[in-house]
């Protein structure tokens, strides 16, 4: 692979074998990220990469597109039928414009979006003042409860009474539990809202039938393709069909240009996978995984937020463990397992230093991992965060390229 780039740029060749390495000899503990198949690889990669194709198939600003066209209405379909979804754009750039075109599309400047607060597992994207969602509209911040910290529905629907907001957004980046869309609707019907569900991390899990599907409940559903449902990096907008025209409309012209195509046609490919029986048995692994690795966490003394996991991600409070999510991503790091820092909810610490880091499960079970590697998984962690010292650290990392060479991810690459 990549021999043409080997001759005419050497550093870059360098830079994507050293990533591959880099992966094949790590631990992907990071949540939103996962490998995909080398039918994905290959296909974003393809002569697609070479088309301009602004508008939609038989809409088009440019000849050329009859095979484009192909490849984009492949895709809807496809996503269609995973999410029983009325109508797709598989056109957006990433998760987070996905977002912005559902907004741009219902919303105007200074309306309220009421979603969960990035410390309590939302996202950027919600309407957090740093991100443009923030900057545009106001946001009302849903926080989870102190004791169960999980949502409490009840509370959210006293909120929502309270300050009328214009759209209520669900979905998080770091919540561990399910959420129920069904609930979702009753508040936002009593208030007059849309609603939305960004399903970027449990996509693949709802189209699995692990997770409730936001169908029939939301007016809009975004997601991402890359992380559970294990496709290339981008987005998608699926929402009823009284929507459909102010959602196209929104994408193209109103927030993007040309669309890239051999993402698009790699979505496709992704979506056929999603729709194999083998897909749904991965999904189930996905679960088991994360549930065995955070019973194992908790026996070994740490605290997980609500307790446990019903989905793919938990996220850990270091507190009692005296170190910092910063400090133990640092450390999981140099001993080859990747995590990221997490704020928990009512966290003391700062963004960028955190209480506590966020573990999932979806890419190590692409590898093929089982129950049996979450134990050896969590006893690595725990010898990490526990003695803190180079000793260790350096030891930890013998063990894990020793493990993940038994599960190789894409063998015969190079």
């Amino acid at each position: 692979m990549f021999e043409h780039l080997k001759k005419t740029d050497p550093l870059i060749h360098r830079e994507i074998l050293n990533e591959l390495k880099r992966e094949e000899q790590t631990l992907e503990l990071i949540a939103s990220e996962n490998f995909t198949s080398f039918s994905v690889l290959e296909t974003a990669s393809s002569f697609f990469t070479n088309k301009y194709a602004e508008g939609y198939p038989g809409k088009r600003y440019y000849g050329g597109c009859e095979f484009v066209d192909n490849v984009e209405e492949i895709a809807i379909e496809r996503c269609k039928k995973i999410f029983k979804a009325p109508h797709v754009n598989v056109q957006p750039h990433s998760g987070t414009q996905a977002n912005m075109a559902v907004y741009f599309a219902v919303l105007k400047p200074g309306d309220k979006i009421m979603a969960l607060s990035l410390s309590h597992g939302g996202h950027l994207s919600h309407g957090h003042p740093v991100n443009f969602s923030g900057k545009f509209f106001k946001k009302i911040n849903i926080e989870v409860d102190r004791e169960t910290e999980t949502i409490n529905y009840d509370e959210v629907k006293k909120l929502a009474r309270k300050t009328k907001p214009k759209i209520i957004v669900t979905g998080a980046s770091a919540y561990p539990r399910k959420i129920s869309f069904k609930k979702f609707r009753e508040i936002a019907d009593s208030v007059g809202a849309y609603l939305m569900a960004d399903i970027a991390h449990i996509a693949g899990l709802i189209a699995a039938g692990i997770h409730p599907s936001p169908f029939p409940w939301a007016d809009f559903v975004t997601t991402t393709t890359h992380k559970t449902l294990r496709g290339p990096r981008g987005g998608v907008i699926m929402c009823r069909k009284k929507f459909a025209s102010v959602i196209d409309k929104t994408v193209i012209p109103g927030i993007q240009g040309g669309p890239l195509v051999h993402i698009i046609a790699a979505k496709a490919v992704a979506f056929g996978e999603a729709l194999n029986p083998e897909f749904k048995k991965y999904q189930v692994q996905i679960v088991k995984n994360a549930k065995a690795l955070a019973n194992e966490l908790i026996k070994k003394g740490f605290r997980l937020v609500s307790g446990g996991t019903d989905t793919h991600l938990m996220l850990v409070d270091l507190r009692n463990k005296k170190i910092t999510g910063k400090q133990a991503q640092e450390l999981l790091e140099e001993a080859g397992i990747t995590v990221n820092k997490n704020l928990i909810p009512y966290d003391p610490e700062k963004p960028f230093i955190t209480s506590g880091i966020r573990i999932g499960t979806p890419a190590i079970t692409t590898r093929g991992m089982k129950e049996k590697e979450m134990k050896i998984i969590a006893q690595l962690i725990d010898e990490v965060i526990t003695k803190k010292d180079r000793n260790t650290i350096k030891k930890v990392r013998t063990k894990v390229k020793e493990l993940t060479k038994k599960f190789p991810i894409y063998k015969g690459a190079v």
